[in-house]
């Protein structure tokens, strides 16, 4: 079960320094990196390590799994980043 980021994400990138598999984006290589608004997770790279929910300042990373009602669309936002992504096509 992957890790979700959901809308109280303020793009701190503390999760990015941590995840010891690279699968949250916008990273420091990125071009959208410093303009981020919000930080996703690839739910096919994740893990499951938890390192990411323990480092989120403002707990905005949930199991999938646990995610709260109001905050479900994020798993599928998180799914559509990574889609586009791979796509070529980028975020609004």
């Amino acid at each position: 079960m992957a890790y979700v980021i959901a809308a109280p994400c303020v793009a701190d990138y503390s999760c990015v320094e941590v995840c010891p598999v690279d699968c949250i984006s916008p990273g420091p290589d990125d071009g959208q990196f410093e303009d981020a608004e919000q930080m996703f997770i690839d739910p096919d790279r994740c893990i499951d390590c938890g390192l990411c929910y323990e480092a989120c300042p403002v707990l905005a990373i949930f199991s999938e799994d646990k995610l709260p009602e109001k905050w479900q669309p994020y798993a599928q936002i998180n799914r559509q980043y990574f889609a586009q992504q791979q796509t070529g096509r980028t975020r609004r």
